[in-house]
């Protein structure tokens, strides 16, 4: 199942599948706590397209999805989504990785991301961290997809969902109506 998110600048941002039988409205976060997208979307200014949601596995060692993926093409700028400093900045397997960390000890990993950025880089939000490059694992996806940007956040060693940071998903509460 797929779910779009609405902010309320009017844009659609689709998570998960490309079909949907459910949406959930989101609000932007307060600026002051909200990160920035790490990927312009497609239209200048515009969120990007999650082509997968995150999906935590039930147990750690199960598979599942710790992060999203952004559809974005080869050799799109790769952004800072908030404050930090580089903790990682390598190959893992065969995957250019770089990772930053916050001061309220969170880990963001970007992949595929080359960028000349080493260990101990301090980088602000909206800063250059590098570029997308490819391949990457959406390339073996359904026809017609271009590559993406995977971003994971992690707490210690418990992944959390990174739209979380950028937009509020907060379930709606319904109130009773006062005559």
């Amino acid at each position: 199942m797929a779910t779009s998110v609405f902010p309320l600048s009017g844009s659609t941002v689709s998570v998960g599948a490309n079909t949907s039988s459910s949406t959930t409205a989101a609000r932007p976060l307060p600026a002051s706590l909200a990160w920035a997208w790490p990927l312009a979307g497609p239209q200048s200014g515009g969120p990007p397209r999650v082509i997968h949601a995150f999906n935590p596995p039930a147990k750690p060692w199960l598979s599942g999805h710790r992060g999203v993926d952004l559809l974005r093409t080869s050799g799109a700028s790769i952004r800072a989504p908030t404050d930090g400093v580089v903790t990682f900045a390598g190959m893992v397997v065969d995957r250019p990785v770089l990772t930053i960390a916050t001061a309220d000890g969170l880990r963001l990993s970007f992949e595929p991301v080359v960028s000349t950025l080493v260990a101990g880089s301090t980088v602000a939000k909206g800063s250059q961290l590098g570029t997308l490059t490819a391949p990457t694992h959406c390339d073996s996806g359904p026809p017609g997809l271009s590559s993406c940007l995977h971003w994971g956040v992690r707490r210690g060693d418990v992944y959390l969902n990174p739209l979380q940071f950028i937009l509020d998903l907060r379930p709606s509460v319904l109130l009773p109506v006062v005559r």
